[in-house]
This record gives structure tokens, C-alpha cells and sequence, in this order.
């Protein structure tokens, strides 16, 4: 089928059965918009079997709200070659993933002109679980997607901008909700080797059992990593079972996953000590870094539907631990025994979210949306703690915390004249947050709300063409610790505390299109202002708040199905960024990233070869506030290429095709070597990327 066939058709389709579309509606507009039309059409005696999503060939006029939201499908995601699970999330356009640490620690991302830090401003779902963690051990926002096996995802979605009501905490920038499978689409076993001690084994399947289907996936993954003097040693296994199933008119699922990972890390490196020749590009300073960290939780969901209402219940529960050593000043704080430090996250988080919708039936204008969300973050121990060689030394600070949220919204989607709709949405949040610190005088109690109006204008100039007006109000929390600080535990100085809750505002002017049939197009202008930033702070290995910032740009997205076998991808993404107000040291904002440019050539026959040749690129950007000093641009290309069969799959990715010594990432502040002044030397941190790795995989499916 063609995208002119798709858009006459005016459905996104989702590939199996509808449960997983109605899953996912629980917790994203888009699938929320989707599962609407989905209720409509059933109304009017349409089979809810034969709904497929494909993901970027799928053209959303007539569903989207927005000019920059989007699905990326299963099929996606099986033709990009991945170095690690968080580089999912590149799926989404304009998002740059990267690392400066070891496989197991979150990454770091950047888009829109942030650097998300590890996810700050850009809120992350995994099956309706939060995976952004508040009053997090080592940044606010704490994205670590590493317990994902990309194979058990059937749809990413993703908006930009803080226009969707269901969206609170973390999501200025936007977010994007990933949907697992529910019932299996084959039985597999693959195997994969690869360079530097890379091995990694997969197995997925399923069954019924009677009126219940069961599902389950399980990834081990061993990795010695490319860098001269630190074997990263990784040794992870992930693990997912689910089991699902309709009763009584009700469809459920039941989901447990859990997660564990070890490794050591090389970490960035100044750039004189590679000058000099104290280490290379692949060298390291300290050699005792690393991390521990597990996940285990336990979800589920109830929707139960009767014409054309629904209602959907989440739950679920997450118990989380991490351990991590790093070490970037190296003897600037402590000249005898180093600056190594370890940060500690012990937590069980606890929530779940109702949701109301009323889809439209015939001759109707009005659709609703109602819904709340409640979080519950019960943090046995979050410290930080001088260390040597991974033993500590001393506890610079260490604290229990109780966080609490509740959310409620909701949304008005109305249906003006034959071309023209509107969503209108409001949103609540209230927030609570107790501390008890080591130190007395920085524990305490505070709370916060917020109220978050947002809204579209939607002009349908036909079939295939739809413009977007949208604008609204965002926010992030910041680190229930910063709320209630009153001395800093590591200088001793008095400090303020910071706004539990900091307001963004945002509007985008868009349009999304379909060009001779074959061309899937949008383009998005867009504005976003912060009442404050999170920013980086090397000589502390955290991030502080800081002033309000604007941005604004322009996104080009395109997907081209050239014919049934061949598709190319374009996209590009413009910033500019820079702080409210005028102060002495500048107003570029560190780590805003003004171009990223993606293409990707894509061939996938039902049987036979496949592949894909990916290249993204982004330009140089600020690592101060007077902009004197850039971080340079980088260029990264990855391919995949296989053979598929009616049971066998084999698979090669070569990562880092051109073998590009390029920065994934860069830094500027201070650190000390030993004989160094005691001020230490301002200088370029960066980590390049891992050299060329040739992966195979042989899959086996039965």
C-alpha cells in the first residue's frame, strides 16, 4: 500500500491486534487520537482487527495535534543499527543521543537546543511507567532506558513543545511514550557477536493459554568496550514477562520486568593530557570508575470499553538501584586523595493514572478527555560521598526523601466546520516534597502547583494536508534537596533554596503534508521560553539552576517511500538559544546545539535483503556563556545490512562506518593534574566515539 492509499484512507494503522493501540492510548495523545478514530469507525460496524502501525510512513492528518508529533513503528526501529538501547530514542527526529561515561549510565541527549543533561525537559514513558526519575542521585530528570530491549517495542511516539495535556513534569522540550508488545509477533532466538568482547543473546516469544496470551523476552549482553587502559567489563541482563488477555469486556495486561547491570567506565578526558601524550584518545586518568544499577517493577492496566467511551486504568510499582563512580576534576578539590566520588539512588516509586474518553460518534463535534495521574517517590538513601578507588572517604551529603504529585486534566477536542478542529486542554499538578538531611538545617518540607493551559487550531486543507497553531505552558520540578537547602554540605556557604516547580511557555506554527503520493512531509516553527535552566557543573559533577533562557527554530521532517522496497529519510532541525537578561559572563547557553541534520537510506523486501546507511550530523556549539569557546560539530554513520527468510535472519551492523574520531560529546571547566596550580587548568573535556565495530547477529525465528 502506498502513503496516498494510507491517506486516503485517513488511519494510521497498527500492526496486530487493537489492545496494544488502546494500551498506548492510555497514556499519549497521539495513540489517545487513534484509538478515538479507532472507537468511531468500530461504531460504525468497522473490524478493530485490521489496524496496523508502520510508523514514519504513516501520514496523521486528521489525528495529530501538532505539527511536530510523530510514531515511530517497530518496523523502524529493526532497520537501525544501535550501539545502545537509549539510541531509540534518535528515532525521534532532532534528538542527538550520546555518551560521556560507561554503557550502563543514562545518556545524554540533546534537542530543540537543550542539552537534556539525562533527561531533563524531555519526559520519557516506558508502558505508561515514568522513566524520568525526580531527586535523582546524579541529575534531575534521570532517563536510563538501558532496562528497554529495543525488540519488544511496538510503537515510540513522541510530541515536542508543552502543548499535550497529558503531559506534566519533564516536558518542555516534549516526550515520547514506548509501547511494548503485548502478544507476540513471532517466536525468536538470535544470537550476536561482535568486536571489543561484544556478545549478546535475545530470545522472544509467546502462547495462549486459553483466553490469556503470555509474553516474554530475555536479553543478556557482555561488552569489553574499545578503551586502551579501563575494560568496561559490562554484564547486563533484562528480562520482560507479560500476560494479557479480555474479560468480561475488559482488556488487561500484567507486565514484570527487571534489569541488572554492572561496568566500569572511561570517562571524558581533558583535552591537554592528550596533547602532551599522558594518555590517548581512548586513555582514561582514573581507571576505578563505573556503575551498578537495577530496575524491577511490576505494571498493569485495565480499559474497558462500551461504545464509544472508555475508561483505562494504569498501575504500577519500581524499585530502583544505582551506584556510580566518577571522577572529573580529578585533584582539584582534594590534592592528596583525588576528587572521585560516588553517587547513591535507593528508591521505590509507586503510581498509576485513570483515564476518561469519549470518542465522537456520528454528527457529533465533541470528543473528551479526562484524567489524573498520581506518583509516589518513597527514596530510601540519595547521597553523594567522597571516595578513592570506589571505597569512600567521607559523605559530603546524604538524605531521605518523600516526593509526592498528583495530576489531573483534561481535554476538549472540537470538531468547528468541516475543515477546521480545535483541542483545547488544562492541566493541574501539585507536588510535595520532605526531606530529612544528614544535615539538619537542609531538611524540611515544601510543596508547589502549577496550572498548565495548552491548545491547537487545526486547519484540514485536504486530504493529506493539515496546518497547526498550538501553544501552552510546561514545567519541570527541580530536586526536592534544592527546595529545602539552606547551607551547601560541600562549601559550607549559605545558598537559597530553588522554585520547586519552573514554568515554561511555548507556540509552534506548523504543517504536516503528503507530496505526490510518496512524500511524507512536516515543517514546524517554533518558540519556547524557561523561567530556569539546569546546567552542568563540572568541578561538582551536577547541575544547578540558573537563569531563564528563550529558544526558538525550525524543524523539517521527511520520509520519502521511493517504492514498496526502497524509502529515504531527511530531517533537519535549526536552534537558536540564548539567556533572558544581560549578565557580565554572556548569554549563550552551554550545550545548545544550533543545526542537527539526519538522512538515512532504508531497503526492506519481505524476504530477501534489507538495510539501512544512517548519517547524523550536528554543527558547533557554546561550552560558555560568552560563547568564546565551541565544542566542534561531529558526524556519525552506522549501517545495517541483512537477509531475512522465512525462519532465518541474518544481520550485520558496522557502527561508525567511516571510523570517525569526532566528539560524541564536550565539556569546558576546570580540573587539576597532579603538579598542576591549585586553581587548576580550564580546559576541553570531550569523549570521542568508540571506533568502527563490526556486530552479526543470527536470529532464528519458530
Amino acid at each position: 500500500m502506498s502513503l496516498s492509499d494510507k491517506a486516503n484512507n485517513r488511519r494510521p494503522r497498527y500492526r496486530g491486534r487493537n489492545n496494544a493501540s488502546t494500551r498506548c492510548a492510555s497514556v499519549t495523545g497521539l495513540c489517545v487520537a487513534l484509538s478515538l478514530a479507532n472507537a468511531a469507525e468500530a461504531h460504525q460496524g468497522h473490524s478493530l482487527e485490521e489496524v496496523v502501525v508502520e510508523g514514519r510512513r504513516d501520514v496523521l492528518v486528521g489525528q495529530a495535534r501538532s505539527a511536530s508529533e510523530g510514531v515511530v513503528g517497530q518496523m523502524d526501529l529493526a532497520l537501525r543499527p544501535l550501539l545502545r538501547p537509549g539510541d531509540v530514542l534518535e528515532a525521534v527526529p532532532g534528538v542527538i543521543v550520546t555518551q560521556h561515561s560507561g554503557s550502563g549510565k543514562s545518556n545524554q541527549m540533546f534537542l530543540r537546543g537543550f542539552n537534556l543533561d539525562h533527561g531533563t525537559d524531555f519526559a520519557t514513558w516506558i508502558d505508561g511507567m515514568p522513566v524520568n526519575m525526580r531527586t535523582h542521585g546524579h541529575g534531575q530528570g534521570y532517563t536510563d532506558i538501558n532496562f528497554l530491549i529495543p525488540e519488544t517495542v511496538q510503537t515510540l511516539t513522541y510530541v515536542k513543545g508543552p502543548y499535550h495535556a497529558e503531559l506534566g513534569d519533564f516536558s518542555s522540550a516534549g516526550g515520547a511514550h514506548i509501547t511494548t508488545f503485548e502478544r507476540a509477533p513471532d517466536n525468536r532466538l538470535e544470537v550476536g557477536a561482535g568486536q571489543d568482547g561484544y556478545k549478546r543473546l535475545l530470545a522472544t516469544g509467546g502462547a495462549n493459554l486459553g483466553p490469556t496470551h503470555i509474553y516474554a523476552a530475555l536479553e543478556g549482553q557482555v561488552y569489553d568496550g574499545p578503551w586502551s587502559d579501563v575494560e568496561e567489563d559490562v554484564d547486563k541482563i533484562n528480562g520482560l514477562l507479560r500476560l494479557s488477555g479480555d474479560t468480561a469486556g475488559a482488556t488487561w495486561n500484567i507486565a514484570a520486568m527487571h534489569y541488572d547491570n554492572e561496568w566500569n567506565a572511561a570517562d571524558q578526558i581533558p583535552e591537554r593530557t592528550v596533547e602532551a601524550g599522558i594518555i590517548d584518545e581512548l586513555g582514561s586518568l582514573d581507571t576505578t570508575l563505573g556503575g551498578e544499577s537495577r530496575r524491577t517493577s511490576l505494571s498493569g492496566s485495565v480499559m474497558h470499553a462500551e461504545g464509544l467511551r472508555s475508561n483505562t486504568f494504569n498501575a504500577y510499582v519500581i524499585d530502583y538501584r544505582m551506584k556510580l563512580w566518577s571522577n572529573f576534576t580529578y585533584f582539584l578539590d582534594n590534592p592528596l586523595l583525588g576528587d572521585q566520588f560516588q553517587q547513591v539512588d535507593k528508591r521505590r516509586t509507586w503510581g498509576g493514572n485513570w483515564q476518561f474518553q469519549q470518542a465522537a460518534g456520528p454528527g457529533d463535534r465533541l470528543q473528551h478527555r479526562l484524567g489524573a495521574a498520581l506518583r509516589y517517590d518513597d527514596i530510601d538513601e540519595v547521597g553523594l560521598y567522597h571516595t578513592r578507588e570506589r571505597r569512600r572517604v567521607s559523605t559530603t551529603r546524604e538524605d531521605t526523601v518523600e516526593e509526592a504529585s498528583v495530576g489531573v486534566y483534561y481535554e476538549l477536542a472540537w470538531r468547528l466546520a468541516s475543515n477546521w478542529r480545535t483541542v483545547l486542554g488544562l492541566r493541574g499538578d501539585y507536588y510535595d516534597f520532605d526531606v530529612d538531611a544528614l544535615s539538619p538545617e537542609n531538611s524540611g518540607k515544601e510543596s508547589d502547583s502549577i496550572v498548565s493551559p495548552k491548545g491547537s487550531l487545526i486547519y484540514t486543507a485536504s486530504d493529506v494536508t493539515e496546518f497547526y497553531l498550538s501553544a501552552g505552558r510546561g514545567f519541570h520540578s527541580n530536586d526536592a534537596r534544592g527546595t529545602t537547602i539552606r547551607r551547601d554540605p560541600a562549601t559550607g556557604e549559605t545558598v537559597e533554596p530553588v522554585d520547586p516547580l519552573v514554568e515554561s511557555e511555548g507556540a509552534e506554527l506548523g504543517l504536516k503534508t503528503l507530496i505526490a503520493g510518496q512524500w511524507n512531509s512536516s515543517l514546524a516553527l517554533w518558540y519556547l521560553e524557561l523561567d530556569s535552566e539546569l546546567l552542568f557543573v563540572g568541578d561538582a559533577g551536577n547541575t544547578e539552576a540558573s537563569r531563564g533562557s528563550r529558544r526558538w527554530g525550525v524543524e523539517f521532517n521527511n520520509f520519502f517511500q521511493l517504492n514498496e522496497v526502497w524509502a529515504l529519510e531527511a530531517d533537519l532541525a535549526w536552534t537558536e538559544a540564548e539567556f533572558r537578561g544581560n549578565a557580565p559572563e554572556g548569554d549563550a547557553i552551554p550545550g545548545a546545539i544550533p543545526l542537527v541534520a539526519s538522512a538515512a537510506i532504508i531497503a526492506n523486501a519481505p524476504q530477501g535483503w534489507f538495510g539501512s546507511l544512517r548519517v547524523r550530523h550536528f554543527t558547533d556549539y557554546p561550552l560558555v556563556e560568552d560563547d568564546s569557546v565551541k565544542a566542534g560539530g561531529s558526524t556519525l554513520a552506522n549501517l545495517a545490512l541483512g537477509w531475512q527468510g522465512t525462519q532465518w535472519r541474518l544481520q550485520v551492523d558496522v557502527l561508525n562506518l567511516f571510523d570517525s574520531d569526532d566528539h560524541d560529546i564536550e565539556y569546558w571547566y576546570a580540573s587539576r593534574l597532579a603538579g598542576e596550580p591549585a586553581s587548576g587548568v580550564e580546559d576541553r573535556h570531550y569523549k570521542v566515539f568508540e571506533p568502527r565495530q563490526v556486530r552479526a547477529y543470527v536470529g532464528w525465528n519458530f
